[in-house]
């Protein structure tokens, strides 16, 4: 979804007095405190509500009629999809169906419902701006992890280790299996001798890898660079790339799930 695109598809609508079109934000999160007794569900009846009520006192049957067609198709797509909420549902609709647009999204929203001339487009913009696309890359010396994220939520988690052997970072499916030890003497003089042509050719190991995320930073059109791990590796490596990175984050997440990195750039 290029929610961009959609935004300026939906800022060119205007609709005539009555043949309105409904904005609906809900709030479905079921780690909200409040919504823990699925009150998402009153939020919606008595929102649809108090619209139909105000159209049957204000007598304009037309209108009624076209809000009621709304109504029908929203409740629709709600009970089509009240197995796989996620935070929100946004949804703009009008009775001639000129205009739908409905998603479950992984953003939080705020709850409002609009029956207006023009689509309230505002919250939509907001949650655009605060969740772009965007490029997280997990470093931790040899190893690095790249989640490309939209909208809160993760498109694609690629992962890269550098091989000594060949001399080139090689890409493999899955996290990082480490290796079965070789008693504690061996291991430990492995670890010193990895330690020690690290530190020898960090810069180049990663100078070889930039040019490969400097490319996919424009492919994928990130807007967002994050570099998170040790402050060396992830101070070394946004050295290295020509992209601006949007925030250093000094913190070891290469091997958390994805959307507790996502948690702790976005919140």
């Amino acid at each position: 979804m290029n929610l961009r695109q959609q935004i300026k598809q939906l800022e060119k609508v205007k609709k005539d007095s009555d043949n309105k079109i409904l904005t609906m934000y809900l709030n479905t999160d079921p780690s909200d405190s409040e919504q823990q007794g699925g009150e998402w569900k009153i939020h919606l009846k008595n929102g649809l509500r108090n619209f139909e009520s105000y159209l049957e006192e204000d007598g304009n049957k037309e209108e009624l009629k076209n809000f009621q067609l709304v109504k029908q198709k929203v409740e629709k797509f709600v009970r089509g999809n009240e197995q796989h909420f996620k935070k929100g549902i946004i949804l703009f609709a009008t009775a001639e169906e000129d205009v739908w647009f409905a998603d479950r999204f992984q953003m939080p929203v705020k709850t409002e419902f609009f029956w207006e001339d023009v689509p309230r487009l505002e919250q939509l913009k907001e949650l655009h701006e605060v969740y772009p696309k965007s490029g997280i890359i997990l470093v931790q010396k040899n190893e690095m992890k790249v989640i490309d994220a939209y909208l809160n939520e993760v498109l694609e988690t690629k992962h890269y280790e550098f091989d000594p052997d060949t001399d080139q970072w090689r890409q493999f499916s899955g996290p990082h299996q480490a290796q079965a030890s070789m008693g504690s003497g061996g291991k430990s003089l492995q670890q010193d001798k990895f330690k020690a042509r690290y530190e020898a050719n960090k810069q180049r190991w990663y100078k070889s890898i930039a040019s490969q995320l400097d490319k996919k930073a424009k492919d994928d059109e990130w807007e967002n660079i994050y570099v998170i791990g040790d402050p060396e590796d992830a101070s070394e490596l946004e050295k290295e790339l020509n992209k601006p990175v949007t925030q250093l984050i000094q913190k070891n997440l290469l091997d958390h799930e994805e959307s507790k990195v996502l948690e702790e750039i976005f919140g």
